[in-house]
């Protein structure tokens, strides 16, 4: 056994539990049955998909550790995570980095403290800053968090036009701007016009973008559950999501437009497009991702008439002394933001993925 990583397989018993429960490393054999876990686990989502080990590891070359506890021959809970080790961010353990799920997805208490265990002893054993657990629900109070992110989600309905009255009026009016403007919507096999959209909104935050690559990996991955929406005014892009497809959601989860999308509300009838298109596909739940409190993003999604609800961010402190921050809205970063707005686009967009896979 590598001194530097725990026992893995050694099995653990719970008290309430008499069959003993092995954590285990995820291999390539055992991705179907891993995926089959968790889509039928309630507590698991599209970022504790197998998958990501695969995307993770050839878009950004970080070391994973996909954990599952085994109890009988068959799996009883996940723990995916990803291992960051930054000279600028630090060393990190997270479940899950570039994703705004995560931690055990478990079907039962003994499953998931087995898995909370050996991800700890695996956070100890690597020497990480911290361990990470990007949740919906909080499960560890005695650890540090982090009360800042939130998530938007709510049900679509099931006819067209009722989920258009369900936006508040003058979001609406936005969204029949952009059907005025003659603005049309088409799936887009590729990432190209995704890529070109996509990064200049990003480089208009003062934010490092992804690699175009990091995006034809998750289309590669993930196949149809991974799709991009295109915007269009007389054939050219003027605004594109990349989304992902869970059960019966439908996540828009990279998106953005060119500056001519703010003149014809762009973005609005987009969302509205993803929306119509998944309520016609019969999905029930529209999941606006994560925001920032405080942020224009944040603002946006309540405008669309969403409840933010907060996401609990909780820290395993290893030898890290208190929480990361690591986001635009520190005031350290500012200066950074203004020169990167002022870079020129194709500078931006060769530099931003040597930042950014290390922000996680």
């Amino acid at each position: 056994m590598n001194l530097a990583e725990p026992d893995l397989a050694a099995p653990a018993r719970a008290a309430s539990d008499a069959a003993p429960i092995a954590i285990r490393p995820l291999a390539a054999q055992d991705f179907a049955r891993w995926d089959a876990f968790v889509a039928g686990c309630p507590e698991a989502s599209f970022f504790h998909r197998a998958g990501w080990k695969t995307v993770i590891e050839r878009a950004f070359g970080h070391r994973t550790h996909f954990l599952y506890a085994e109890s009988g021959g068959r799996i009883a809970g996940v723990l995916p995570l990803a291992e960051i080790r930054s000279l600028l961010f630090g060393h990190t353990l997270s479940s899950l980095p570039f994703c705004v799920y995560g931690g055990p997805a478990a079907e039962s208490e003994p499953a998931r403290q087995a898995l909370d265990q050996a991800a700890r002893a695996l956070a100890q054993a690597r020497g990480v800053d911290h361990l990470e657990y990007r949740g919906i629900a909080p499960r560890h109070p005695d650890w540090a968090s982090k009360d800042l992110y939130v998530t938007f989600r709510k049900p679509i309905l099931p006819e067209v036009e009722k989920n258009m009255l369900e936006i508040p009026r003058k979001q609406r009016a936005l969204v029949r701007t952009g059907i005025k403007a003659g603005l049309a919507s088409e799936l887009d096999p590729g990432v190209e016009r995704f890529f070109a959209a996509y990064s200049a909104s990003v480089h208009r935050l003062g934010t490092p973008v992804f690699a175009k690559r990091y995006f034809a990996i998750l289309r590669e991955v993930f196949g149809s559950d991974c799709e991009v929406l295109a915007v269009t005014l007389e054939g050219r892009v003027v605004a594109a999501v990349l989304s992902f497809y869970f059960r019966d959601e439908v996540l828009p989860y990279y998106g953005g437009g060119v500056e001519e999308a703010r003149e014809v509300a762009g973005n609005d009838f987009m969302y509205w497009e993803l929306m119509r298109r998944a309520c016609e596909r019969g999905l029930k739940v529209f999941d606006y991702g994560r925001s920032k409190r405080g942020t224009g993003s944040f603002d946006f999604k309540k405008n669309w008439g969403f409840e933010p609800q907060p996401l609990a961010y909780e820290y395993f402190l290893v030898r890290g002394r208190s929480v990361p921050d690591h986001n635009p809205l520190n005031p350290k970063y500012q200066r950074f933001i203004r020169l990167w707005q002022r870079l020129p686009l194709p500078v931006a967009n060769a530099l931003g993925p040597h930042i950014v896979k290390n922000l996680g």
